[in-house]
């Protein structure tokens, strides 16, 4: 949905990206809000919250080893250590948020996975599960960064909706709330899905998954500008910076109108609603 073009290099061509200091401290804050729940109400707080950071670096590095060049030229420690810092600040937001201690989840880093009736296979990761004794479910998703304007709020939610729609389909229960914890600002969105919300976003993926195939079959994949381009790690084969990309490594067939997709895919006012190919969940 963010560029059509940057989908095609992560998902066809498979070009490596450099690990960055933001996503890596939101695995690790991840990982820490996941494994406070390991331990008894009365035991989660945050100072043991902070405790659990240090461990939880060292398992990301012992899984994922190119992380250490992050912190290369760094002989004293000094930016890892506000690195580190940073963590702990964003955990510690959490706890004017939400209270650990009065909650259970019913699930942390839950894999979902389904298959529409269009024979389109949906899955996600998410991040806690929350049921009510009257069975009533809440999903919730924490981000490290901050939270959107009004005006973007809706392109936050699609990720949520996602869940909601795989949960349903999955489970035959809408959730009866979607929670988004914005732990770099002390925000938190929450949006009460109905089942008519959750029908449209099916829509917009099956349209979505349309897109991606006309795509991959014909090789037209487009890039789209946009502020975001300034943290790429492809620029040097982007054509909006004067690159190549390389070659398409898949068979190609003369395209089809992309008019004729247009007209299958439910528009949006976020823009949305072109053939463009699906970024995530």
């Amino acid at each position: 949905m963010r560029c059509p073009l940057l989908y095609r290099f992560r998902v066809i061509d498979k070009l490596p990206e450099k690990p960055s200091e933001a996503a890596t401290r939101g695995t690790l804050v991840h990982a820490v809000l996941e494994r406070l729940f390991d331990a008894p109400a009365a035991d989660r707080t945050a100072p043991k919250a902070k405790a659990l950071i240090p461990g939880q670096w060292d398992r990301l590095l012992e899984s994922k080893p190119e992380l250490t060049e992050l912190f290369e030229g760094d002989p004293g420690g000094e930016r890892l250590a506000g690195w580190l810092g940073e963590a702990e600040r964003l955990v510690e937001r959490w706890f004017s948020l939400e209270d650990p201690t009065r909650l259970e989840p019913a699930e942390r880093e839950l894999f979902v996975e389904t298959e529409l009736d269009s024979g389109l296979r949906l899955r996600g990761v998410i991040d806690r599960v929350d049921v009510t004794p009257a069975g009533e479910v809440r999903i919730v998703d924490y981000k490290t960064g901050k939270a959107p304007r009004p005006e973007y709020a809706e392109g936050a939610l699609f990720q949520m909706k996602f869940y909601a729609l795989v949960v349903w389909r999955l489970k035959n229960v809408v959730p009866r709330r979607l929670q988004l914890v914005y732990l770099g600002s002390g925000d938190v969105l929450t949006y009460d899905p109905v089942p008519a919300d959750l029908e449209r976003v099916e829509r917009k993926l099956l349209a979505l998954w349309d897109a991606i195939r006309l795509a991959t079959e014909t090789g037209e994949w487009r890039p789209r500008p946009t502020k975001l381009c300034g943290w790429c790690d492809h620029q040097a084969v982007c054509p909006e910076f004067g690159g190549t990309p390389p070659v398409y490594p898949l068979s190609v067939r003369p395209a089809e109108s992309v008019e004729a997709v247009q007209g299958r895919m439910e528009p949006d006012r976020s823009g949305a609603g072109r053939p463009v190919a699906l970024e995530g969940p």
